[in-house]
């Protein structure tokens, strides 16, 4: 069986792992095959290796579909294709052992890429549960990579009046043109604060949802976007320390800070499975680009490159259509 390991800084390799096993005189677990799963934002500081976080065998994938092959638990039966979350995203191996809990029934409705972004998809509307309303406000999402481009179409369908999308990279402002919003900002050539100002009458945004995070995060622009008493969301994973950042201005806009980390799995994974299958939203523009597990190393030069405008890269399993 393989797993993922990575090497040095900006190398992954495969290399053989023992099979997972159940634990003796143990319940509630399953014994989970990935089929497909795509790359997040949050696997690339383990690529990198920017020391953000412990790197173990079988870092990091955490958004898969895939079969239950072996079961103690009762929620699952051998054979059910389910949507799989692994703890501290441990996912990259043929096969694992998880709680039973971490799964999520897949919608018949969805296709296979559709159900692996009900993940993504899910964190997103976990985050936006933080929120009172987005009827009839201006919202404005900094960061128009995958989780830009969910916030993109979820604020919509929860009733925004303009939802404006702002990103350095004008590739992924055209995906965002599918995706949602009513304006775009590329703050590479424009000064998003004055543009943003024009698209508002002055009066800056109701809501700012920061979906950059890491070492790029964008929390001090968030504050310049925002509009007097408005919310920031902070949806980016941000650095440990954030030095520099203008809390006072923030204070004397007498914003509000939300934050979001560890979605309920019996409440929003479902939510957003229903969301894609019910086509209150489209995720199927995010999908760019399809690699098999050999291929896992260019996969990551990919994503973390942005190259050919990919916004959300997969990757197949052997286990995938066999």
């Amino acid at each position: 069986m393989l797993a993922g390991q990575f090497t040095a800084p900006h190398r992954i390799d495969l290399v053989e792992a023992p099979e997972p096993q159940l634990t003796p005189g143990g319940s509630g677990e399953v014994i989970f095959q990935p089929e497909l799963t795509c790359l997040c934002g949050s696997d690339t500081p383990y690529f990198t290796w920017s020391g953000e976080w412990p790197i173990r065998l079988g870092h990091s994938l955490h958004e898969m579909i895939g079969s239950v092959v072996a079961t103690n638990g009762q929620r699952w039966k051998v054979g059910d294709r389910v949507l799989c979350v692994p703890p501290e995203q441990n996912g990259l191996w043929e096969r694992y052992t998880a709680s039973e809990d971490r799964c999520v029934a897949i919608d018949p409705r969805c296709s296979d890429a559709e159900a692996v972004l009900a993940q993504p998809l899910g964190t997103a509307l976990f985050a936006l549960k933080k929120l009172p309303t987005l009827v009839d406000l201006d919202v404005a999402i900094v960061g128009q990579g995958p989780m830009g481009q969910l916030f993109n179409m979820s604020v919509k369908a929860l009733g925004a009046r303009q939802v404006i999308g702002i990103d350095k990279l004008e590739s992924r402002l055209k995906t965002s043109l599918k995706c949602g919003v009513t304006s775009t900002i590329c703050n590479a050539v424009d000064d998003p604060v004055a543009k943003l100002k024009e698209l508002t009458g002055g009066k800056g945004a109701d809501i700012v949802i920061e979906a950059v995070g890491h070492a790029e995060q964008q929390f001090n622009l968030c504050i310049d976007l925002l509009g007097y008493g408005g919310r920031i969301l902070y949806f980016g994973v941000a650095p440990e320390i954030i030095n520099g950042l203008r809390w006072r201005d923030l204070i004397f806009k007498n914003g509000t800070v939300h934050t979001s980390i560890n979605p309920d799995f019996r409440r929003d994974f479902p939510l957003a499975m229903q969301w894609i299958a019910e086509k209150r939203v489209d995720v199927n523009p995010l999908v760019t680009h399809t690699f098999n597990l050999a291929e896992i190393q260019t996969a990551f030069e990919t994503f973390r490159d942005r190259r050919d405008g990919a916004i959300k890269v997969f990757v197949e399993f052997p286990a995938y259509r066999r």
